[in-house]
């Protein structure tokens, strides 16, 4: 990666004030920059035409970005032959199973529909008791006495595209299908002729594909190049996912391991590509590394004292039986770690973008002093973050929320089952990780940025006077 060298640290080749104006706390006047000299140290308030968006940044001595250097370029390097070793290749082959997702499917539309009678297609039975008492008795009077759907289905895709075929469709179920709709099949080549296919969702390719098409449009609108530089950074995100974390896992490495060394590969590329190569992304770095480190260490702890498995439903369950070797505990692990990744992103940057920027309103200012400051609104960005993360996981499982409201159960034994406690410790492991982030970076960033002194190399040289005849006033 090289010495960090601050984006913010450039010379600056416009500027929005007139040259008599002075542009930063030291005194430079808004025409007398050398071909080395930054204006990054513009006081609070006055725009210029540097690209980082970060606000105005305080230029960084090339001592500090020696030692900053230092500590991250060899957990770089870590990373990424971690990455070279552990690298998979690819999924590994295995004999579909024809059960959940482990299904061959195809591209399929319905070409006709047709009302039938119920009754006819023999499209449900009532019990052999009789007994309409129970919700599967009722719902089977209701499906004999109602009126069908029989669709025809034109297989799109595959060695058998052309085919058509039938699906009935009851009156109270959950899908229901249109003449000209796209579906997605599932071919069972074991399974009797007329029985090989059969409509198990709906294409949605299209509305997913629009939605994120204007999700990219809006986020370059607003964000312009910054928002560019995210997108990018986002696809280079779920590219380390799908060819690196989910492989490696089948492939039956460590899940904590590749979870550990994925998340850092996809912070260190992330950040430093929305937010510059600069000593300001670099403490979020350093903040985002600890807090997961707490992360990792706390989920380790209560997912072995909680016994939690892994193993809670069926799409794990299948997991479990595809590939027996896969530690599923380790696997929960792993997706705790990468899913407070992105919170922790923000959380990190937000407070090093503060600090840097209380720096600059008042250099004088000294890391307590500093740390006192950017707490404070560390504080809101806490309870915000919080909540969100609480009410999104809460979100997640409202479904099986609603069954134990149903179930008349106690919020004693509701936590108590697997099911939700994973999702608990899921909730609180990363809360507490965002909740120490906030201190950690702002300590972190506090004794950073007031370590520095720069030097003649980071103030342009030695002081000169510009046409306003101010000298430059005596360096912090």
């Amino acid at each position: 990666m090289g010495p960090l060298i601050s984006c913010d640290d450039l010379p600056v080749t416009s500027s929005t004030k007139p040259p008599t104006e002075p542009t930063d706390h030291q005194g430079h006047t808004g025409h007398d920059h050398a071909p080395h000299e930054p204006a990054a140290g513009a006081s609070h308030g006055h725009a210029h035409g540097h690209s980082h968006g970060h606000g105005p940044a305080a230029p960084v001595s090339k001592h500090l970005r020696k030692v900053i250097a230092a500590v991250l370029i060899p957990f770089a390097a870590a990373v990424f032959i971690g990455m070279a070793v552990l690298w998979p290749g690819g999924a590994p082959a295995h004999e579909r199973t024809g059960v959940g997702f482990d299904r061959q499917t195809q591209q399929g539309t319905v070409v006709a529909l047709a009302k039938v009678d119920c009754k006819s297609v023999n499209a449900s039975q009532v019990p052999p008791t009789g007994d309409t008492s129970t919700p599967e008795g009722r719902e089977a009077q209701a499906a004999q006495t109602g009126e069908c759907k029989k669709a025809t289905v034109e297989v799109g895709s595959g060695p058998e595209k052309g085919r058509a075929f039938f699906e009935i469709i009851q009156p109270g179920a959950p899908r229901q299908l249109e003449k000209g709709q796209e579906v997605v099949v599932a071919y069972a080549p074991d399974a009797p002729r007329d029985l090989q296919y059969s409509v198990i969702d709906v294409n949605r390719k299209l509305p997913m594909a629009l939605l994120a098409a204007i999700f990219a449009v809006a986020v370059v609108v607003v964000g312009r190049m910054r928002g560019l530089f995210a997108l990018i950074a986002l696809v280079v995100s779920f590219g380390i996912l799908t060819l690196f974390i989910l492989p490696a896992i089948l492939q039956g490495s460590n899940p904590l391991l590749v979870a550990v060394i994925g998340a850092s590969a996809i912070m260190l590329i992330a950040l430093y590509m929305c937010h510059g190569l600069t000593a300001r992304t670099s403490v979020a770095v350093l903040g985002t590394l600890a807090s997961l480190m707490l992360i990792g260490l706390l989920g380790s702890l209560f997912i072995d004292w909680a016994f939690l498995s892994g193993n809670t439903d069926d799409n794990t369950g299948l997991i479990h039986g595809l590939y027996p070797s896969i530690d599923m505990s380790g696997l929960l692990l792993a997706g705790v770690i990468i899913g407070s990744l992105g919170v922790l992103d923000d959380v990190t940057v937000t407070q090093t973008s503060a600090v840097w920027e209380l720096h600059q309103a008042d250099p004088k200012m000294g890391p307590r002093a500093l740390y006192r400051a950017a707490i404070r609104i560390g504080r809101d960005h806490i309870a915000s973050v919080v909540n969100t993360l609480v009410l999104a996981y809460a979100g997640a499982a409202l479904p099986l929320l609603l069954l134990f409201s149903i179930a008349n159960s106690s919020m004693g034994s509701v936590a108590n089952s697997e099911l939700v406690a994973e999702e608990i410790v899921r909730t609180l492991v990363g809360s507490i990780g965002l909740v120490a982030s906030v201190p950690v970076t702002t300590a972190l960033a506090a004794l950073v940025v007031s370590a520095d002194r720069p030097g003649p190399e980071a103030s342009g040289g030695p002081a000169k006077t510009g046409r306003g005849g101010r000298g430059r006033r005596r360096k912090r």
